[in-house]
């Protein structure tokens, strides 16, 4: 079972993250998401599972230049806008098989842990 983890090497959740990982010897597949930024459709899933409002990073420097607390929209636009400019994301996003986790989430990574351990 692969962990894939989505993040920045800006983002001090997303070198926890990797860190926490590779202390526990767990293979990650990492994808930057400045360079490759997750799709709408992946994007999706874990709006179904959260929400939006758990994947938005109100502190990010991107969701208050643009003044998006006074912002209304329908989940499709917001994964649009997610998948744009997913630097106003909450990271890291971390999926093993269908679990997901979002932001800085250790009891969720030891699960995956042991699942990408035991195969």
């Amino acid at each position: 079972m692969d962990v894939q983890l989505f993040g920045h090497a800006g983002s001090k959740a997303t070198r926890k993250a990797q860190r926490w990982f590779s202390e526990r010897r767990v293979a990650v597949h990492f994808v930057d998401v400045r360079k490759r930024p997750p799709s709408p459709g992946e994007l999706k899933r874990f709006v179904q599972r959260f929400g939006v409002e758990r994947l938005l990073d109100p502190d990010s420097r991107t969701y208050v230049d643009q003044g998006l607390r006074y912002v209304s929209a329908s989940d499709d636009d917001w994964l649009a806008r997610m998948a744009a400019d997913p630097t106003m994301l909450r990271l890291p996003l971390v999926r093993c098989g269908k679990d997901l986790a979002v932001g800085d989430d250790e009891a969720s990574w030891t699960a995956f842990a042991q699942r990408a351990k035991s195969g």
